[in-house]
């Protein structure tokens, strides 16, 4: 059994609480499977005004979820939001639908540089939606010495004191920056360095969330925040301007989040269409505006008004240490079972 095999059925037997409560079969339908607080409902309610076509649209919190759901024999969906990494295994597994560019006219509003990603050049199979990073938000009201990396979050001054992202891929990539590796150099024995630093960070966290961690920031249950940057962002502009963001000097990961249609989606030309839709520069700011993460689309972000462009989490003055994320094959499981066994101690 594969790695892709093995993820999907693990996230199968965890998350099969049922698929979506209505597949659609109608022509004017479309079921979207997209990360949660990722879509707007003006970008939903505008696309069926415009094209008459109602969008299902179903939340998940992590890949492996979407993931397992996905490939349930039951699950039909039309479009998909994966990250990169996780595209490029989709696309190595046969399982997406080539993106139709003549059916995508907007096409021309992206930024050049992400037509040449490594997951998927020329975006034969996907279409960024957003990219963004994980970075490190902290309350200057609470936390006066300056923090600078994952060293001085996990330095233990913090504990109880910590929201993180509810990720093992993340969290463990945080600890091969702070011993100098890179996100992908995943083996046996550096899972094994790993497992130490784990043993010590974990305990000091006190609330792992994927979907709002900024939430316990702004309710001053925690102080200290490793959260994706669109989070970051949106405490940046919080009026009490107690926040600061920024990326961890050990350097951080980068994540293009997608849409993709799955093979044998039933909607595929609705699929083009929505894509299509959200390509436009004045919708693509509508996301911009409620998910201020760093937007794909070069006219869009024309668009954007002078404190959106120059929010330190959205758009980030210096980005050389970021990286995205690589297809690691069979040892996707490893890093998951390595995470789990020391969070579960």
């Amino acid at each position: 059994m594969t790695w892709f095999a093995k993820i999907v059925a693990a996230a199968v037997a965890v998350c099969s609480v049922g698929i979506a409560s209505t597949v659609a079969k109608a022509a004017d339908q479309l079921n979207l499977f997209a990360w949660s607080e990722y879509v707007p409902q003006s970008v939903l309610d505008g696309f069926k005004k415009e094209t008459g076509i109602i969008v299902n649209y179903e939340a998940y919190d992590s890949n492996e979820t979407m993931l397992g759901k996905l490939l349930d024999s039951g699950a039909k969906y039309d479009l998909i939001q994966p990250s990169e990494y996780v595209v490029e295994a989709l696309i190595k597994e046969g399982k997406l639908m080539p993106i139709d560019h003549a059916k995508l006219p907007n096409l021309k509003h992206l930024d050049p540089a992400f037509m040449k990603m490594s997951h998927d050049p020329g975006l034969k199979f996907s279409v960024p939606w957003m990219s963004g990073t994980v970075g490190i938000v902290y309350n200057t009201e609470k936390v006066k010495e300056p923090i600078k990396g994952f060293k001085d979050v996990f330095s233990g001054k913090y504990k109880g004191r910590i929201v993180a992202v509810d990720d093992s891929r993340e969290i463990i990539s945080w600890v091969l920056a702070t011993q100098g590796k890179n996100c992908n150099d995943i083996t046996d024995a550096t899972l094994e360095g790993v497992r130490p630093v784990l043993k010590n960070w974990l305990p000091q966290i006190k609330l792992y969330d994927s979907d709002s961690p900024k939430t316990a920031l702004l309710n001053g249950d925690v102080d200290v925040g490793v959260v994706w940057s669109g989070e970051g962002a949106t405490l940046l502009n919080d009026e009490s301007k107690k926040f600061k963001w920024l990326l961890p000097e050990e350097g951080a990961h980068r994540f293009i989040d997608n849409l993709a249609i799955p093979k044998g989606a039933p909607h595929a030309d609705a699929a083009h269409k929505f894509i299509d839709y959200i390509l436009r520069p004045e919708v693509s700011v509508l996301i911009s505006e409620d998910f201020p993460y760093t937007n794909p689309n070069l006219d869009a972000r024309k668009k954007l008004d002078d404190k959106a462009r120059t929010n330190a989490a959205s758009y980030p003055a210096d980005d050389a240490k970021l990286e995205l994320f690589k297809d690691i094959g069979a040892m996707g499981s490893k890093v998951d079972e390595v995470f789990t066994a020391v969070k579960g101690q």
